[in-house]
Formats: C-alpha cells, sequence, structure tokens
C-alpha cells in the first residue's frame, strides 16, 4: 500500500471523531418535577435548525395523585406549539421537526390532585429521565439498515454523510448570522456618524444664534456700534 494512502486511512477516524464533535450532541438530563394544584412550566432548551428532526424520549417516574403533562414548543417570535400531551407515564417517545432558527424547548408540569392535603403537597414529585435527540442523532440508521439492507461500512457512511450535512447547514447559519451582524453594525454606524453630523451642525447653528442674539443685545445697550 503506498504511504499516502496509509495516511490517508489513518486520518479517517481523526476527521470522523472531529465530526462527531462538532455534531449536535445528544441530550441527556434527570430531574425531580415537584408537583403543584397549578405548576409552573420546566423547560429544557437546546438548538435546532429549521426542517431538523428531534426526537423526545420522556421517562416518568411512579407518582400517586400527580398528572404530568408535557408540551414542546420553539422560541421563535411566533412561539410555535408542535404538540401538547396530557397525563404519561412510563417511557413516552415523541417526534417533532423544527419549523424555525432557534431553540426547541420540552416543557413539563406536575399536576397535584385536589384531594391531596396541602400538607402533603411538598412530599409529592415525579422524577423525569429526558433525552433529547436532534438532527442526525435522531435518525435510527439501524432501521434504515434494514430496510435498504446495507452493510455495517455502509451505515458508517451514512452516519457520516447526515453529520456532514449537519455540519455544513451549521457553518451556513453561522455565515448568514455573520451577514446579518455585518449588516447591522453598518447600519449602526450610519445612524451613528448621521447623529454625529447633526449634533455638530446643531452645535453651529445655536452658536451663530447666540452671536446674533448677544450682538443684538449689545447694540440695544449701546455697549457696541
Amino acid at each position: 500500500m503506498p504511504p499516502h494512502s496509509a495516511r490517508t486511512l489513518s486520518l479517517l477516524p481523526i476527521f470522523a471523531l472531529l465530526l462527531l464533535l462538532l455534531s449536535h450532541p445528544t441530550s441527556a438530563i434527570k430531574f425531580n418535577l415537584p408537583a403543584y394544584r397549578y405548576p409552573p412550566a420546566k423547560c429544557i432548551w437546546n438548538a435546532a435548525h429549521p426542517n431538523a428532526l428531534v426526537i423526545v424520549t420522556a421517562n416518568v417516574g411512579p407518582g400517586q395523585d400527580q398528572r404530568v403533562d408535557i408540551e414542546i414548543i420553539d422560541s421563535s417570535p411566533q412561539k410555535n406549539v408542535y404538540l401538547h400531551k396530557k397525563g404519561i407515564k412510563g417511557e413516552t417517545r415523541l417526534a417533532v421537526t423544527a419549523h424555525s432558527e432557534g431553540e426547541v424547548g420540552v416543557c413539563f408540569r406536575n399536576y397535584l390532585d385536589h384531594d391531596v392535603p396541602s400538607q402533603e403537597a411538598k412530599k409529592r414529585s415525579r422524577v423525569i429521565d429526558l433525552d433529547v435527540d436532534i438532527g442526525a442523532d435522531a435518525v435510527d440508521y439501524n432501521a434504515i439498515a434494514n430496510q435498504e439492507s446495507l452493510s455495517g461500512l455502509e451505515t458508517e457512511m451514512r452516519k457520516l454523510e447526515g453529520i456532514i450535512k449537519e455540519v455544513v447547514d451549521e457553518l451556513q447559519y453561522l455565515k448568514t448570522r455573520e451577514e446579518r451582524f455585518q449588516t447591522t453594525n453598518l447600519s449602526t454606524n450610519i445612524r451613528v456618524q448621521n447623529f454625529a453630523w447633526f449634533s455638530i451642525l446643531a452645535l453651529v447653528l445655536l452658536g451663530m444664534w447666540q452671536i446674533f442674539h448677544l450682538r443684538a443685545f449689545f447694540k440695544r445697550k449701546w455697549l457696541i456700534d
């Protein structure tokens, strides 16, 4: 095998590792969700690009006289609500597609039954085990491999293809955001420059008015001709 081919093969694992590091990580979190009669929402937020697949897996622990509701929303100005499900129990798996650039939030509310005495309310809570997969991490490549009869190498290449697409989309997003920032910066500079010129012109006009006003005043007082 030629030396350059050996070096290329040795660099492939490093390249794949870099792509994995640049891709969207899987978000996993475990927490206690206290129960209230009128509970506030506890939201877990993750960044997502438009048309990105988002898989939410919520494992709700047991809890007597409690009802856990889940809602998936985003941080766009439209405040899109992707789904709302009441009374989830055990493991619940949900899939949505992000509509806009920003963050997708998975929100939980733990409702306490009205029959529970108030002194018992503080003791009630449920354990939530949440996994959020976004983009290439949310794709079930094993199912695709079984459906399309792909080999192990072909499956790994398909994974790398998805990760590369995510990296390209991320770079395109960063480029678009940089262009937007440059446009905003240029517009701000123009406004500041215009305001500076307006301030200078206003000061000059005010100075001239004061000179003419003082001259007229001194003439009335016969201090100058």
